[in-house]
């Protein structure tokens, strides 16, 4: 009797071994990224130099290989060298590990252990290489990057000595490791496949009553047997899900498919800049139940179309975009900005009253387009060129290698209206241009292609070439950027670093904030003259240029046609464009709603005829207490193809005292501003430029520092030129090289944070120590 039992439990006991033995040979990798920017080593070089002669500095990502000066006058070109220990973890083995620098300028060569992993050309977009079977897991990897930022003809543009804009270099964005299994979703670059790769989502019906969406996703299944997986898609509003599909697939041997799978979304929540909704989607792999692999992303579900009348329809209405022209550049670190500064220009963009963003004249960071997705900022996505073609077949390789791979990048961004796959002001063939527009329809179809020539989707024409407009427009016409140029110079040609015959600085739209108030106010006068015109052609947008002041490679100034200065501070232009946002239009994220704005520092100096801007009804403008003045802006402008104007006030002789305004919507007090004469310099106010984000330790953040100068009662005292001196404590360092003078009252230093705020702070004082000083802590 005993014996059958024994056997019995025998046999239990090695089915419960042979179940454990399962247990665990089913245990599969979780798809993991690693993020690499920190503990690297840096070091300038040249071509004869090998790294093992280089003298190398500990720094972390993102990186500019120079600081340069406020104005640059001869921007760093060389080679930059980084190098990196990857240590790697024993769940790695038998498994996908793949490298993905984010950006990189400009030709880099890339090396582990010695062996050449590849090169990549062009310093604007990812690039991504699968180190899987090249790791050692006996000691540690050495990593090794070398950059070239020189001038290259195969990559474009014009040569820096004579380029509008400047170009920087270094590691500039992030770089990652990713680990995930032999079953994974690809990386969308290195995969290399047409309107595929990675995940890819469109939105086959787009209705607030229901919409679909679409998703593509590119799986991989590198091992040597086939593989039955569960692949599921689940989308996200305000955290509670809404819609789902999970499919069961299988996926034979080292093969890959891309599954296309359909979600139905009731009561769809919109993307629109007045209300940029966004969905989480979430997609995921399960293998032998287990979850291996799960992405998700911000979607907006939303249709750009164009009537008849070319007029642009979002969502199904008609909308007018009023933009801007970008770049990404920041004083002395140029390209090396973190997420959270780039957040931070999106915001300033947004809360000046602009629902588009022209990104010029190359492809910007994910970073910045996420924001335009959270803040609904509607974007022209380019490719680099600026006045530069060569008819080589290289080249044009090149070019289409970047369109390609801009797409493959951006295409999921909400805020993506078209793709600039054009050389800006760059004369290219019909045949050309054929090839790039066929490339946007072959990586995305349905998608729009803009250029600066006939032959895209939509017709990008600065205001200054005017070549011509449309009476009835044969296809979607942008005015791509106006208000600098045409008043800058006596022609409306290309070659801006030839042409001599300039106008009076007076009238130029180039003022820097320092240019004093006349010639501010002219700047704006200028914007305002342009944008009403540019409402009269049937374009459906227009784009300012431009939003910053920026450097330029082949002139020893700023480029100071900007809103705000170089470093982000407002002029009075910045409040022109704020007059002319909906009053209606609120928002908890972005300056928002009723604005007014008194335009003048009001000092001995200033005019008599003070201007007010104000999207307001009524405007009354007080001195001391008594009613100057009340006028009514005229509210039907848009309608009649014209911006909404600022009012003006003649308060003859010069009076000093409070000049104060109120703006009134259907008889309410809606918004107020007030500027106060002056007394002597006597303190520092001193504020850090968060703008919406709170600094950031451990991810070299960096941001503004503004020191304004203020009188015993803490008015604003607008002098120019005031030395100031900044110092710091703490994990934080300041970026500027060089003294620091003000402008209208206020001095700026651009600060890098550290690894931590604890104790940090930064101190002012004016060049004088005899005067006053001020400190603030980050913490």
């Amino acid at each position: 009797m005993l014996k059958p039992f024994k056997t019995s439990l025998v046999l239990l006991l090695s089915l419960a071994l042979l179940s454990c033995q399962k247990t665990v040979e089913t245990m599969h990798l979780t798809a993991q990224q690693l993020d690499y920017r920190q503990d690297w080593q840096f070091a300038k070089g040249s071509e004869q130099e090998t790294p093992d002669k280089l003298v190398w500095q500990d720094i972390s990502l993102p990186h500019t290989p120079h600081i340069e000066p406020m104005v640059v006058n001869e921007q760093w070109q060389g080679i930059a060298w980084y190098r990196k220990t990857i240590t790697t973890q024993p769940d790695w083995q038998g498994n996908k590990v793949l490298l993905r620098f984010e950006a990189a300028m400009n030709h880099a060569q890339v090396w582990l252990n010695g062996e050449l992993l590849g090169s990549h050309l062009g310093g604007y977009l990812p690039f991504t290489f699968d180190l899987s079977d090249k790791l050692l897991f006996t000691k540690n990897n050495e990593l090794l990057v070398k950059l070239d930022n020189r001038d290259n003809p195969t990559i474009g543009p014009k040569p820096l000595k004579t380029l509008d804009f400047n170009t920087y270099g270094g590691l500039y964005r992030g770089v990652n490791i990713i680990v995930k299994s032999p079953l994974y979703i690809s990386d969308e670059i290195l995969a290399n496949k047409a309107a595929s790769g990675g995940v890819f989502v469109t939105f086959p019906q787009v209705s607030s009553v229901g919409s679909q969406v679409k998703i593509q996703t590119h799986v991989v299944n590198d091992s040597n047997e086939s593989k039955a997986f569960t692949l599921r898609q689940r989308l996200s509003f305000a955290g509670k899900a809404v819609a789902e599909v999970v499919e069961q697939q299988v996926l034979q041997a080292q093969s890959d498919l891309q599954f296309s799978q359909l979600l139905d979304v009731k009561q769809s929540k919109l993307w629109h800049p007045n209300h940029p909704d966004l969905y989480e989607l979430n997609t995921s792999i399960e293998l032998d139940g287990q979850l291996i692999e799960s992405q998700s992303r911000k979607i907006g579900i939303r249709e750009f179309a164009f009537n008849d009348k070319q007029q642009l329809l979002i969502n199904g209405e008609v909308f007018f975009l009023r933009g801007v022209n970008r770049h990404q550049e920041y004083p002395h670190v140029g390209y090396a900005v973190s997420p959270q500064a780039d957040y931070r220009d999106a915001l300033k963009i947004k809360s000046a009253g602009f629902d588009y963003v022209r990104l010029s004249h190359y492809p910007h960071s994910p970073a910045f387009m996420q924001a335009a997705d959270e803040l609904g900022l509607v974007l022209i996505d380019a490719i680099l060129g600026w006045q530069y073609y060569a008819e080589n077949s290289e080249f044009k390789e090149q070019v289409l290698r970047t369109c390609r791979d801009l797409i493959r990048r951006d295409r999921n961004y909400a805020s993506v209206l078209a793709f600039e796959c054009s050389l800006n002001e760059s004369w290219m063939p019909e045949e050309f241009i054929a090839d790039l527009h066929n490339m946007v329809k072959q990586e995305y179809p349905g998608a729009f292609s803009a250029g600066w020539q006939q032959g895209y989707d939509m017709y990008l024409q600065a205001r200054q070439h005017r070549l011509q407009h449309y009476e009835t427009p044969t296809v979607p016409y942008n005015v791509s950027e106006y208000g600098d140029w045409e008043y800058y110079a006596q022609n409306a040609g290309l070659n801006q670093d030839s042409w001599a015959d300039l106008k009076e600085d007076e009238r130029t739209s180039r003022q820097l904030l320092s240019s004093g108030e006349a010639r501010l106010l002219q700047q704006a006068r200028n914007i305002q003259e342009a944008h009403n015109d540019n409402l009269s052609t049937p374009a459906y947008a227009d784009g300012y240029w431009v939003m910053f002041d920026y450097n330029r490679g082949y002139a020893d100034d700023l480029e100071a046609s900007g809103i705000m200065s170089l470093y982000r501070l407002p002029k009075y232009s910045y409040y022109f464009f704020q007059s002319q946002r909906d009053p209606a239009l609120t928002s908890d994220k972005f300056d928002a709603g009723p604005m007014v704005k008194i335009a003048s520092e009001w000092t001995a100096d200033s005019s008599p005829q003070v201007r007010v801007f104000s999207n307001a009804q009524q405007v009354e403008l007080w001195l001391n207490g008594q009613l100057i003045g009340r006028q009514q802006p005229s509210i039907n402008a848009l309608s009649e193809n014209l911006s909404h104007p600022p009012v003006e006030f003649d308060l003859g002789k010069f009076r000093a005292g409070e000049l104060s305004a109120k703006a009134f919507i259907d008889g309410v007090e809606v918004a107020s501003d007030k500027v106060i004469t002056p007394g002597e310099i006597s303190q520092i106010s001193l504020r850090i430029d968060s703008s919406g984000v709170a600094p950031a330790a451990g991810e070299n953040d960096v941001l503004f520092v503004y020191a304004q100068l203020q009188d015993a009662v803490g008015n604003p005292v607008p002098v120019n030129g005031q030395q100031i001196d900044f110092a710091v404590k703490g994990d934080i360092e300041i970026m500027n090289p060089e003294a620091v003078f003000t402008e209208q009252g206020t001095g700026a230093v651009l600060v890098r944070i550290g690894s931590t705020l604890q104790g940090a702070s930064i101190t002012a004082r004016t060049g004088n120590s005899a005067i006053v000083s001020s400190e603030l802590k980050l913490q």
